[in-house]
């Protein structure tokens, strides 16, 4: 008599993997390994961008802050008022000195604040306002360029 257990017994089992089974999983783990060792790669040339980018922008920012506190002008008395060219104020002098008490006196000043990095900046000015422009340059060709206007009042 036969039992379902006989049945079992007859069918034999594959143990292992076939040749063409070895083959194909060894073709999708490198198209997949390649794809993943690029992305690192990518990734680790570019690892130190954030910090490089990060820096430039707090050097800029700095400067500008520094150059934004200052007296629109040196004729532009304490307080602001009344403003240099305004009636009853002394006429505005927009010229550069070695004091660095207003903003004209930071027009075309650099400085390399740390290997690699380079700021300046420009002052311009129109209409009784300055614009003030810092730029970083970094290292891997990173720059930056942050600007405001600072107005007579």
């Amino acid at each position: 008599m036969r039992t379902n257990y006989d049945f079992f017994k007859k069918i034999e089992f594959q143990q292992g993997v076939s040749l063409v089974e070895l083959i194909v999983f060894i073709l999708v783990v490198g198209i997949a390994s390649g794809a993943l060792f690029k992305a690192y790669a990518y990734s680790v040339t570019r690892n130190a961008d954030p910090v490089i980018q990060v820096r430039a922008l707090e050097l800029a920012q700095t400067r500008l802050d520094e150059v934004m506190a200052l007296k629109y002008d040196a004729a532009t008395p304490t307080g602001g008022i009344p403003a240099c060219g305004a009636t009853g104020g002394n006429a505005c002098d927009n010229t550069t000195d070695a004091n660095m008490n207003d903003v004209d006196d930071y027009n075309n000043v650099s400085d390399t604040p740390y290997t690699g990095y380079s700021r300046t900046v420009t002052v311009a000015t129109a209409n009784n306002l300055k614009l003030i422009t810092v730029t970083v340059a970094a290292p891997k060709g990173y720059s930056i360029k942050l600007a405001a206007y600072r107005a007579n009042f």
